[in-house]
């Protein structure tokens, strides 16, 4: 059987959410509307992977990552699939187009695997198979995040991420609802989306330290470097790195810098083969690891939680939102038991099962 790249193209999925998502100043999403990108050999090999989209982050839209598979289509076909080198290269001969660059590698490690008879899957699974999620509650009314909170936490989630910035009122007010209600049961934390101003950064870390809060998601805009290098070293909270380490340049400098506690890797933006790079910057740095799945579908989700699996990461990763979704890409949709993704439970056989629905429309 060949493998070489015989085939790269793209397919638009949408699917429903339960509510709207809110975050930051003014962002805010309510369903999902993302790119498959879909890669084969001239042996009929298959590989899928998922390219959210987010304007309001990389700028990327359905239409720009059709538009950067297609332009990288020529120097992908007939690529052989165990090049891992070749690939790099041209993914990283255009700019910024992170989750375009992203799923194009995932889908091309997938590949790889395939043609090489591994199991994807199994290939990729690192020694911690059983991984605690994280819940993200965006901004929304007071009595709307806690009847959300209520109900994920009787599926046994007991940590919670909290979208800050908006309204300082409203922030404290539902931190203080959900550990009066939740005590210290549940772990909680907090992301401003660089929302926060230096002025008043430091009182209120303070006050969400007063509250329990446990660590903090980039609370400064990412060009105030030097204001955030000096948050950090003030100790107030840790902080959490994500908007600021989009690739291993972005983290080398912040590594420099000293700006951060916890890194928090986001594989529909780095892929396997830089998400797995910064993995190991991260480590020899001495920071805390988290994995993010950028509001991803289930697929997406798998695919975040094999680099979440690996050695080193330390703290519950963003394995959870396709709890907000009505219905999901893959089928059997993904199962969580209190609070945790068994990744025991699932195969390359049972991924390529879930995949069938895409794969035969494509």
């Amino acid at each position: 059987m060949s493998d070489r790249i015989a085939k790269v193209y793209c397919q638009t999925f949408e699917l429903a959410m339960k509510g709207s998502l809110r975050w930051g100043k003014a962002s805010e999403l309510s369903k999902l509307k993302h790119q498959l990108i879909i890669m084969e050999s001239e042996g009929g090999l298959k590989a899928v992977a998922e390219a959210p989209v987010r304007p309001t982050i990389y700028g990327e839209t359905l239409e720009s990552i059709a538009a950067i598979v297609d332009y990288l289509r020529p120097s992908l076909i007939g690529l052989a699939c165990d090049d891992v080198g070749v690939i790099q290269s041209i993914l990283k001969s255009v700019k910024n187009n992170h989750t375009a660059r992203g799923a194009l590698d995932i889908a091309f490690h997938q590949l790889c695997a395939k043609a090489k008879g591994l199991d994807f899957f199994k290939h990729y699974l690192g020694p911690n198979q059983r991984l605690q999620v994280s819940y993200i509650l965006g901004i929304s009314e007071a009595e709307t995040m806690m009847a959300e909170a209520r109900e994920v936490f009787s599926q046994g989630v007991r940590v919670f991420k909290i979208k800050i910035g908006r309204d300082a009122k409203h922030d404290k007010a539902i931190v203080e609802s959900l550990r009066h209600e939740f005590g210290n049961q549940v772990i909680l934390y907090a992301d401003a989306n660089e929302s926060l101003s230096v002025k008043e950064v430091g009182g209120r870390l303070e006050h969400l330290a007063h509250l329990n809060i446990a660590y903090v998601e980039e609370p400064l805009p990412v060009h105030l470097i030097k204001a955030r290098a000096k948050l950090k070293q003030e100790a107030i909270l840790p902080i959490i790195a994500d908007d600021s380490c989009f690739s291993p340049e972005d983290l080398s400098r912040e590594l420099d810098f000293d700006t951060f506690d916890i890194l928090n890797i986001k594989t529909a933006r780095t892929g396997f083969s830089d998400s797995l790079k910064m993995l190991d910057m991260a480590k020899k740095a001495d920071k805390g690891i988290m994995l993010g799945s950028q509001a991803s579908s289930g697929l997406g989700t798998l695919h975040c939680a094999l680099i979440a699996s690996q050695a080193g990461v330390d703290y519950p990763s963003e394995l959870s939102f396709p709890l907000k979704l009505r219905g999901d890409s893959i089928k059997p949709e993904l199962r969580y038991h209190e609070g945790y993704l068994n990744l025991a439970d699932y195969t390359q056989t049972s991924l390529n099962l879930s995949f069938s629905a895409f794969n035969d429309n494509a």
